[in-house]
């Protein structure tokens, strides 16, 4: 077997490929699919051991709205999607809301990547970049075999928290003016609920905030002190001891199709990690919210109409992460963008959703919303960067300031960046340009 040095070490070498995509979540998974696609040889690196990441494995369902034309791989996980049964759009556009389930999305990302052509590598964690003359070389990785070196033309940074980027040497900044990010959450998801009975208890209470009034799906939700009809009944919980105060920062929760009965939570969040770019403090929020998890279905079953007979499922197997590195590359996405809707000739996705920010300082802050068919378009300038010529980077750690990562990072925009950064991979190779120097055009 050959090696790669790294420094003084030597590293046994995985294989070759023309594309190495680190991080198998929406972009990432889209970026491979598309550059397999288009016929270069792409190997996906995934810490675990299915790919679609964050709707994957933090539960994150739905996606949401986004109502513009999307591209060929977000068109196609519907498709996919339908053919597995899964109702993702019941009574018209349900909000331009994609309905599904963590495993039938994580089905769909592997079933389109392998038939494409591309690999995966699971269970596979990121360790180090061997950067020369502006190039990565190659990247080592932990393996069940120990360290490898996997070695590729290009590289794609598809890990959300610009691991890959920050390895090689880009410039990076976290959070907003005074360094706080944006809150976790730990998602978890119920069975057992008589759907129905809790829908007529909100709808009894005057609480107008789903438009979801009949049908399968439906949509909950409570803010404290923003005068949601459900808080009184959230403040008997604390007043009884069941819940605390900060379990009243947020909760929602959402229908699961195909899973009569079942929802899945977006809460509880975590507003004392303000710094989620610590380890250690990464994993002490993740002990705080399964606490809080189990506080919240307690409080349900005894107090909520409709969860009488409902049960804890599952909890997320990782954290749900809104924003935390961000890269500064060759442009920066800001708030004058997002307001004169931009338009760019080296356009990669248009997005739609609002400036939804969940402060750990400031509780919810949003801003203005679009109309229907209104977006603005992301550049490919801001997936390059001026320090790794032959790489791109992803998701929500593109280089964007604080306030429009709060729009950029829905699912369907990741989707829709990942697919034009996969086809950009191919055809920059066939040009025998380095990523840094294609001119993204034609890409949307």
């Amino acid at each position: 077997m050959s090696v790669h040095r790294f420094g003084s070490v030597e590293v046994p070498v995985l294989g070759e490929w023309d594309t190495v995509v680190v991080g198998g979540g929406t972009a990432g998974a889209s970026a491979a699919i598309s550059a397999a696609r288009e016929k270069n040889r792409v190997l996906v690196v995934e810490k675990a051991s299915s790919l679609g990441g964050t709707p994957t494995h933090a539960l994150v369902t739905p996606m949401m709205d986004s109502r513009v034309p999307h591209g060929h791989n977000l068109r196609e996980i519907e498709r996919r999607l339908n053919d597995l049964g899964v109702t993702i759009r019941e009574d018209g556009d349900l909000m331009g809301y994609i309905w599904f389930t963590p495993e039938t999305f994580a089905e769909v990302c592997e079933d389109m990547l392998l038939e494409a052509g591309g690999q995966v590598l699971y269970d596979a964690t990121l360790v180090a970049a061997d950067v020369c003359e502006e190039r990565i070389q190659a990247i080592e990785v932990m393996t069940v075999e120990g360290p490898r070196a996997l070695l590729a033309t290009q590289f794609v940074d598809a890990t959300g928290d610009a691991v890959l980027s920050r390895v090689a040497g880009v410039p990076c900044v976290a959070g907003d003016d005074d360094g706080n990010n944006q809150m976790c959450s730990l998602r978890f998801e119920m069975g057992g609920i008589d759907v129905e009975k809790y829908r007529q208890y909100c709808l009894s209470l005057g609480d107008e905030f789903s438009p979801l009034k009949e049908g399968y799906f439906w949509e909950s939700a409570m803010v404290a002190g923003k005068g949601f009809k459900l808080e009184p009944l959230f403040r008997k919980g604390v007043e009884e001891g069941a819940l605390k105060e900060d379990d009243l920062v947020y909760y929602q929760c959402f229908s699961l199709p195909g899973e009569p009965g079942c929802m899945a939570f977006n809460c509880p969040h975590l507003p004392a990690l303000k710094s989620n770019t610590s380890a250690l403090a990464r994993s002490e929020a993740l002990s705080e919210g399964r606490r809080r998890v189990r506080r919240l279905v307690t409080f349900l079953t005894r107090h909520m109409p409709g969860f009488e007979g409902a049960f804890l499922i599952r909890e997320a197997g990782m954290l749900g992460v809104r924003e935390s590195w961000r890269i500064q590359g060759s442009y920066v996405l800001d708030v004058d963008d997002y307001v004169r809707r931009a338009r760019f000739n080296d356009a990669v996705a248009r997005g739609t959703w609002y400036i939804d920010v969940h402060s750990a300082t400031k509780g919810l802050v949003h801003m203005e919303k679009y109309k229907p068919g209104e977006y603005y378009e992301i550049p490919y300038r801001c997936l390059t960067n001026g320090a790794v010529r032959n790489m791109l980077t992803v998701g929500r750690c593109i280089s964007t300031s604080f306030l429009v990562q709060a729009s950029v990072r829905i699912q369907q925009t990741a989707v829709d960046m990942g697919d034009s950064a996969g086809r950009a991979c191919a055809r920059a190779l066939a040009a025998g340009v380095e990523l840094a120097d294609f001119d993204g055009l034609g890409l949307l």
